[in-house]
């Protein structure tokens, strides 16, 4: 049990004893002192001023002698009108830490066979084009999510939807058969989805300059763009890849071989990936045969001109369409279709989507059409909205002139993180497959630190620059931190002194063990020490509130307060340098909990951390 669960329960059990109240979980909330008073934790007395019938200050006096006198923990208190301040014994907080030190999942849940099972998709891209900066916090956001997800005991199933049919896809194919001259990525030397997303960009070209062409003819604008010979090729394509042509499904079949490898490729050096791909070309006609039994079950209606509409109005909203008046399907089928073949494969109990804010309306309506359906999480599915992510103008050159090339943003990234170490000094003594490495791990936890400490709900701009900071509430800052311990920890190791074992200061050699009997249970603590086992204690609170709210940023922002915390610390107080060795087994023991607990919220984010820098 924590310090706050048991001062929960001895308050409640002091207001039973002094006034024969049943205190709610909700009246016993514990809050952190405010940096102006003395003590660690605060209980607001008013909810049991009406039992007592008594004033705040009198009832917050009693409570506070009954818990001096009846819990081993509470040292001393005062009292601040309605606030009872309670001041937490060094013993307390060193059976705290002692607890901290022999846990290793210290604040992570562990799933178990009765866990709910909660699936989770994210990134969602095309493939008729690289993915680009907005996959990449979807992506991040995704992955991070899901170790959330899986820290608060859930089991989690990480899933993609891939978009591998349409229009958009044909006109890739086109243009690779009339511009490509049997082009490959190895004839190239390109990456797959890199080569396919050149010819996206190519047919997009050639289609604006027919369009221009047919305008100066005197066509309007919006003949134009259906009348021009490449849309109607591509049109013509995507009919016989419906209609299962050979030629068409055997070229289909090799430029997405290219992508999904080129995809791999990224997600790879990006450190995400999937338990179960979909692919939207295996799921519309299951979308398809759903909508339908819907239709029989007088769910949806047929319009005259044979499309398949949902009436929403009694929901506040619209008519949905779900089938066109030609038989395809739309996204919203397709999403039923994904709906119905994940349901097959796994018990779901909560399914979570990670898109962006602009299809807010869609998974809207995507909920009640599941739920009319009978799915069980139907109602009550999670739609991940975020905002939009942003590179300042000017600051790097994307391949298609429009988007932020993912690839190229992670090379940035590490590249940058390798000039930064180098005109600090970081990489004086290390070899250069060492400097690569680390330049690796601090670029990318430069990047996915910066884009996961934002609350996902808002816009963003993303700076590579601001990043790679090694001061401030950056990745890079924390990773130092961390490197700096791991150190320390070394060097206590290295000096042959004594070894931590629970707690106890022991020598290297067992022969030598008899000569160390210190411990550190009657070790007496500053505040800085305090403050900073009363921080690493609130990790597993962290960790459920971030689960609640669906939040990596929460995670984010623990990891950057822990840090700054030890840092105060380690400003003001020597670790190895310090002449008593029960105090310098506090302080390694602190040192050693507090990188633990960085490695494994970091994790959470997808971060690595670097033994040393």
């Amino acid at each position: 049990m924590n310090i706050e669960a048991l001062i929960s329960k001895a308050a409640g059990e002091a207001v039973k004893a002094l006034y024969g109240m049943d205190a709610t979980e909700k009246m016993l909330q514990l809050q952190k002192t405010r940096s102006e008073f003395e003590g660690n934790l605060t209980l607001v007395v008013f909810p049991f001023v009406k039992a007592a019938k008594k004033s705040p200050e009198q009832t917050g006096q009693e409570i506070g002698e009954y818990l001096v006198a009846n819990c081993a923990a509470v040292e001393k208190f005062n009292v601040v009108k309605g606030f009872l301040n309670l001041s937490i014994g060094d013993g307390a907080w060193l059976s705290l830490l002692e607890a901290i030190d022999k846990d290793d999942r210290f604040g992570l849940k562990q799933a178990t066979e009765d866990s709910p099972l909660v699936m989770i998709e994210y990134s969602s891209p095309n493939t008729n084009k690289p993915l680009h900066l907005g996959h990449v916090r979807n992506n991040l956001l995704g992955w991070s999510l899901a170790q959330i997800m899986q820290a608060n005991g859930n089991k989690v199933v990480k899933t993609n939807i891939v978009n591998d049919r349409g229009i958009h896809i044909c006109k890739s194919m086109l243009a690779w058969l009339k511009w490509g001259n049997g082009e490959t990525p190895e004839s190239s030397g390109k990456k797959g989805d890199h080569l396919i997303g050149d010819y996206y960009v190519a047919f997009d070209k050639h289609y604006r300059e027919e369009v221009k062409e047919l305008m100066a003819q005197g066509m309007d604008e919006e003949k134009a763009k259906q009348e021009a010979p490449l849309i109607k090729e591509a049109h013509e394509m995507l009919v016989k890849w419906e209609q299962n042509d050979p030629e068409v499904r055997a070229l289909w079949e090799k430029m997405n071989s290219w992508v999904y490898a080129g995809f791999d490729e990224t997600y790879k050096k990006m450190g995400v990936g999937f338990d179960k791909i979909y692919y939207e070309s295996q799921t519309y006609l299951k979308g398809k045969a759903k909508v339908e039994e819907g239709l029989a079950k007088g769910l949806f209606e047929r319009h005259d001109d044979g499309s398949v509409w949902a009436d929403l109005t009694n929901e506040g909203l619209d008519q949905k369409l779900l089938l066109r008046s030609d038989g395809t399907s739309v996204y919203m089928t397709q999403d039923i279709g994904t709906a119905e073949m994940r349901f097959q494969d796994y018990p779901i109990d909560k399914m979570i989507y990670v898109v962006g804010n602009e299809q807010n309306y869609h998974f809207q309506v995507l909920s009640i059409l599941l739920d009319r359906l009978g799915f069980k999480w139907g109602k009550e599915l999670v739609h991940f909205s975020y905002g939009m992510v942003e590179l300042p103008n000017g600051k790097m050159k994307s391949r298609e002139g429009t988007v932020v090339d993912a690839d190229d943003l992670m090379e940035l990234m590490v590249e940058d993180a390798y000039k930064t170490s180098m005109e600090l000094g970081k990489f004086d003594d290390m070899t250069e497959e060492e400097r690569r490495e680390i330049a690796r791990i601090v670029g990318m936890g430069a990047l996915k630190y910066f884009i996961l400490k934002v609350d996902a709900r808002k816009n963003m701009l993303f700076n590579p620059e601001e990043s790679i900071d090694f001061n401030g509430n950056t990745g890079p800052f924390i990773q130092y931190t961390y490197a700096r311990i791991r150190s320390i920890l070394r060097k206590a190791q290295d000096n042959g002194q004594w070894t931590m074992d629970n707690g106890q200061l022991a020598a290297p050699s067992e022969a030598e063990a008899q000569n160390y009997p210190l411990s550190i249970v009657n070790c007496q603590l500053s505040p800085k020490e305090i403050e900073l086992i009363q921080k690493m204690s609130e990790f597993g609170a962290a960790v459920e509130q971030a689960g609640k709210d669906y939040s990596p940023s929460g995670i984010a922002n623990y990891c950057y307060e822990l840090t700054k915390v030890f840092n105060q610390f380690y400003h003001d107080y020597s670790i190895l340098n310090e002449p008593d060795e029960q105090k310098k087994a506090v302080r390694l023991m602190l040192a050693k909990n507090v990188a633990k607990i960085i490695k494994n919220a970091m994790a959470l984010l997808g971060i690595e951390v670097p033994e040393r820098m």
